[in-house]
């Protein structure tokens, strides 16, 4: 009978946060044994990490939502640095060695940056009849051209329909445009920094990734009801609160081999 081969045991990575002595947390970690979540210390900085097998985490609901539950607890108390979801080190060694010691000056500067401040989301959907019927009334030649289809079949207007859909798109960019300034103009003296990512979909408007100070989250709440109260017929507004800074923080980890 062969020998039963044992898996490597490593550390999976969650976040770097400041504190000069070891401890534990009371969430358990990734992984179906569920690992007692603890630091590693270098000087005055600590890797959130919990053993785990050497193994490649698939991002199952599951998976993300253990990773994101120890961020969370870990975020009552302290400023983090998020690893990205997956990260497993070989060993307790090379954490100190190849991160928290080798890169403490990148680490320490990124935890000022950080110090007091969180991640806070918003994303902006248009109620797509609403806007269509805006950029058809704010449009003669649109108006006109779309009237103009009215009554014909698909064949005999099939450039006419493709010059009215070019014109649909580009005033939808340009409102899009003109939204995006209006709701950031309301956000912006609120925010540190501000992160535009890609829309995917038609409808998205925006969004964005605000780095807010802590003390000023009451006041953008705010700010978003009164986007709300005033863009609300239009708009869909989904907002998302006190968010590790993933859209401000994107540590690289490579072991040496």
């Amino acid at each position: 009978m062969p020998p039963v081969q044992e898996t490597q045991t490593g550390q999976y990575l969650y976040c770097i946060i400041r504190g000069t002595e070891p401890r534990e947390f009371k969430i358990r970690g990734i992984g179906e044994q569920g690992a007692i979540v603890h630091t590693i210390n270098y000087n005055d900085l600590a890797a959130v990490v919990s053993d785990s097998p050497m193994v490649e985490y698939d991002n199952s609901r599951r998976n993300m939502m253990a990773h994101t539950a120890v961020l969370d607890e870990v975020m009552r108390e302290h400023n983090i640095l998020p690893v990205r979801f997956g990260v497993v080190a070989p060993a307790v060694k090379p954490i100190i060695d190849q991160l928290l010691q080798r890169r403490y000056d990148e680490l320490d500067k990124l935890l000022r940056k950080m110090d007091g401040k969180i991640e806070l989301g918003l994303k902006a959907f248009w109620y797509e009849d609403v806007v269509y019927r805006e950029i058809v009334e704010t449009n003669p030649g649109i108006s006109h051209l779309r009237n103009a289809l009215v009554g014909k079949t698909a064949e005999e207007t099939y450039y006419e329909r493709i010059k009215l859909g070019g014109l649909v798109e580009t005033a939808m960019n340009q409102l899009r445009e003109s939204d995006v300034k209006r709701i950031t103009s309301v956000l912006n003296h609120l925010a540190s920094e501000i992160r535009i990512n890609s829309v995917f979909t038609e409808r998205m408007v925006l969004n964005a990734a605000f780095l807010v100070e802590r003390v000023r989250e009451p006041e953008f709440d705010q700010m978003i009801q009164k986007l709300d109260a005033e863009l609300g017929k239009r708009l869909i507004f989904k907002y998302v609160g006190s968010a590790p800074p993933y859209n401000f923080i994107n540590i690289l980890i490579h072991w040496d081999t």
